[in-house]
């Protein structure tokens, strides 16, 4: 056990044990928050942001939405009709996971195999167009910004968003196990 007693002279603390004293409450670590986004799943955290996007309804949905498909290898439109809500929930995470990623970033990430029938299959890129009206619409609601060294990171206050939905999901999870 440590003992820590004050000299009379100096007011400095004297060991009187073996270790260190404990730092003064200035120098100690601020508390970290209970859960963050990498603490959950991320499929229920995509859809449980999904559905705050789109219960908030701050989030401008382009009015072509029911007609695009999502890039180059893709055949058919998606069936989900939330499909905007659920991949602007998916590109704020992955500009949570990792910052400074911009349009061309998020058409890798959303990209996939083309077949091409007879011929081998090849990578292809997600849509442009798609990405781009994803991350100017999650600007609007003041989730993301522009970064200076290029792309979009994610504002204090998507952080703090993020983080309270990611708790809630783990408190979600917490209550059903």
């Amino acid at each position: 056990m440590r003992a820590v007693e004050l000299s009379r002279e100096r007011d400095l603390p004297v060991l009187t044990g073996f270790g260190n004293p404990a730092p003064p409450s200035s120098l100690r670590c601020p508390q970290m928050p209970g859960v963050t986004v990498k603490d959950v799943n991320q499929q229920e955290f995509v859809r449980a942001l999904a559905a705050f996007l789109k219960k908030s309804g701050k989030l401008k949905v382009p009015d072509w939405v029911d007609l695009v498909k999502l890039g180059r290898h893709k055949e058919l439109a998606p069936s989900d009709e939330n499909w905007f809500y659920i991949r602007a929930a998916s590109t704020v995470r992955h500009l949570y996971l990792r910052g400074g990623a911009g349009v061309g970033s998020m058409t890798k990430i959303y990209g996939g195999r083309k077949r091409n029938g007879v011929c081998p299959a090849h990578y292809s890129v997600g849509s442009k167009n798609v990405a781009r009206k994803v991350l100017q619409a999650l600007e609007l609601l003041k989730m993301i910004e522009k970064d200076p060294n290029g792309g979009r990171r994610l504002t204090s206050q998507g952080t703090r968003d993020l983080d309270r939905i990611a708790g809630q999901v783990a408190a979600a999870n917490k209550k059903t196990v």
